[in-house]
């Protein structure tokens, strides 16, 4: 029973990929058409579906939207119910239906002609009323449905669903879209997080920021460390400029050197703990560029300069975690 039940998941796959496959065989001049019609398109690409096609067209016209074409779904049978009042005369509008004869949608295909709208159906029958009546028809037919009984859509709807990625990625390419306009349509995803989200939008600055200066004497630079919170401190000369860093690693090796020696810890002045020439980073740079400089150092903190070496702000880990950065 087993050996059955995989031999016929081998079989559905088998036919859903060679429905795709067909597909390439029958891309042409049809599919520019398609492409430059929604490319020029000064409003919104409306797909529309019933049934299974209509699920095929939500995710059509989500995959338009987060690509950089403006689209929404409308469902034929509501738009026939006031829904018509969506569209505009700048739209476009993507039909799918398999058979090219459904109901729902040859009634709205009078009001869309009214609006004087280019039409593009997806469809397995090149010769159907729907077909006839578009500007431009996409053959997405099929030699069998993976139902075994030759009724649930399941080879038509993968057609249609990769001839719709294929339109969209088409698109995509036409107008230049790049990841950070993705990227702008997806904020809180971590693509999104990955680059939109910059060093000063987590940094910490003004009072926040810890500073001594090199001759301090190291009991105030641990109690400026314990009061800044980020296991860390600036270090800068008379001038102001930073010349070093003090990291609660710094103070660890220092206690140890200390206690073999005898020496007041508290009498030393900072330099003799801190360590020159930190790492930093400009205040917008990526979030993502300071995580990299941060594991490829294995530090827990970052110092954002501007262009003369002044210190603006630091960077935590912490930061980096509380915002999904990581």
């Amino acid at each position: 029973m087993s050996k059955k039940i995989l031999e016929e998941g081998i079989r559905v796959l088998r036919i859903e990929s060679e429905a795709i496959s067909g597909l390439i065989k029958r891309l042409d001049h049809r599919f520019i058409d398609a492409v430059n019609l929604c490319f020029a398109c000064k409003g919104h690409v409306v797909v529309i579906g019933m049934g299974k096609s209509g699920l095929i067209g939500k995710k059509m016209s989500a995959t338009f939207a987060s690509t950089g074409t403006p689209a929404f779904f409308m469902h034929p049978s509501e738009a026939i119910h006031g829904d018509l009042g969506m569209i505009s005369k700048d739209d476009l509008a993507v039909m799918i239906s398999n058979s090219g004869e459904t109901e729902e949608i040859l009634r709205i295909l009078p009001s869309l002609k009214r609006l004087d709208l280019k039409l593009i159906t997806l469809t397995g029958e090149v010769k159907s009323a729907l077909a006839l009546r578009s500007d431009v028809v996409l053959d997405v037919s099929v030699d069998e449905e993976a139902c075994s009984l030759g009724l649930a859509p399941t080879a038509s709807t993968t057609a249609a669903l990769a001839m719709g990625d294929a339109l969209a990625i088409a698109l995509l390419e036409k107008r230049g879209f790049r990841k950070e306009d993705f990227a702008s349509f997806h904020p809180g995803g971590a693509l999104g997080r990955n680059l939109l989200l910059k060093v000063e939008d987590l940094m910490h600055t003004g009072t926040r920021i810890p500073k001594v200066f090199e001759n301090t004497p190291m009991n105030e630079v641990v109690l400026e460390m314990t009061a800044k919170k980020l296991g860390m401190t600036t270090v800068r000369d008379e001038k102001n400029t930073l010349i070093g860093v003090i990291t609660d690693g710094d103070l660890r090796r220092l206690f140890k050197t200390v206690s073999q020696e005898s020496t007041n810890l508290f009498s030393l002045p900072a330099h003799t703990a801190m360590s020159p020439n930190p790492k930093t980073i400009k205040k917008d740079a990526l979030a993502a560029e300071a995580v990299r400089i941060m594991e490829d150092s294995a530090i827990t903190a970052l110092i954002a300069v501007d262009r003369a070496g002044n210190v603006e702000g630091i960077v935590h880990m912490h930061d980096l975690l509380k915002k999904g950065a990581l």
